[in-house]
């Protein structure tokens, strides 16, 4: 039906929507956690005797604490696992976090005037660089959002192919669909026992055809570059091999002009698994079996 020269010259440029390069949503339900606290701090914002006033407002506020590493762009969980340097030249470093929910004691005042200092605060507010802290913050979150669009990628190409099983099985009765599918759910849904490789196999979709009790497993991804795209390819040529193994159908949907610089992997695993294609080729396979099926139909009536 198609050969890998029908892949590698349909690639997609792009599957990006609007959507895909900052989600506020997200950026505003992170910068909600920290409203109060990063209020509360902006009235440090220009005053003279600020290490006295952070301390006096840390002591009367202690749970400020937790919007301070937002105002450095890290997140908490991030310093809990990055040991800071307190002596550069022995190099001695140490875990700084607890000063940041502990309890305050004279070691913690002291901890925290260093980081205020060193991290470059107190001249930010000394000097009124930032008019208010909320906004301030807002803008860091949608720093932090762009490095999320790698796994929006993956959503992307999901909700693409998600929308194409959708208006196929909308079309056919006898077939139906489910995502992010599971050993379990796949059971349940369908009364179909597969065997799976690792405990948290998910399989991105799972479609059923009832008449005929053929299941056909999923994955889809898409790729706009990387450097482990040969390591990708052969692990699909495994899952296949173990998909494959119990009888059933396993398709590999991939696209994104990023497998243009590993055509060679990519053609090796198109030559082993049974099924490889990408966006434009889903379209015209489910566009051929929906006239296959509509003509078996009308030849029946």
């Amino acid at each position: 039906m198609y050969d890998f020269n029908d892949l590698k010259t349909t690639f997609q440029d792009s599957i990006f929507t609007w959507s895909y390069f900052t989600d506020f949503s997200k950026v505003k339900l992170n910068v909600a956690k920290v409203d109060v606290e990063l209020n509360i701090l902006n009235s440090l914002i220009g005053k003279d005797d600020i290490e006295s006033e952070f301390i006096s407002l840390i002591k009367q506020y202690p749970n400020i604490r937790k919007a301070l590493p937002l105002l450095i762009a890290t997140r908490k969980n991030k310093l809990q696992d990055t040991p800071i340097v307190s002596d550069v030249d022995e190099l001695i470093s140490e875990n700084k976090s607890y000063i940041f929910y502990n309890a305050i004691d004279e070691k913690i005042k002291k901890e925290l005037l260093i980081f205020f200092n060193e991290s470059g605060l107190k001249e930010i507010f000394i000097n009124k660089h930032v008019k208010n802290l909320v906004d301030y913050c807002f803008g860091v979150e949608v720093g932090f959002d762009t490095n999320a669009r790698k796994g929006r990628t993956g959503k992307l190409m999901e909700g693409i192919v998600s929308q194409y099983l959708q208006d196929f099985c909308s079309e056919n009765n006898n077939f139906s669909y489910i995502e992010q599918a599971t050993q379990a759910s796949i059971k349940a849904m369908f009364d179909y026992e597969i065997r799976i490789d690792k405990n948290n196999r998910r399989f991105d979709f799972a479609l059923y055809n009832e008449q005929n009790r053929k299941l056909y497993l999923i994955e889809v991804n898409y790729y706009g570059g990387g450097s482990k795209l040969k390591a990708t390819a052969g692990e699909y040529q495994a899952l296949n091999d173990f998909v494959k193994s119990q009888g059933l159908n396993f398709n590999w949907i991939t696209d994104g002009r990023g497998w243009l610089t590993a055509l060679n992997p990519l053609e090796e695993t198109f030559n082993h698994n049974d099924h490889v294609i990408n966006l434009n080729m889903l379209y015209l396979i489910l566009y051929l079996l929906y006239i296959i099926l509509f003509t078996i139909i009308k030849i029946r009536l």
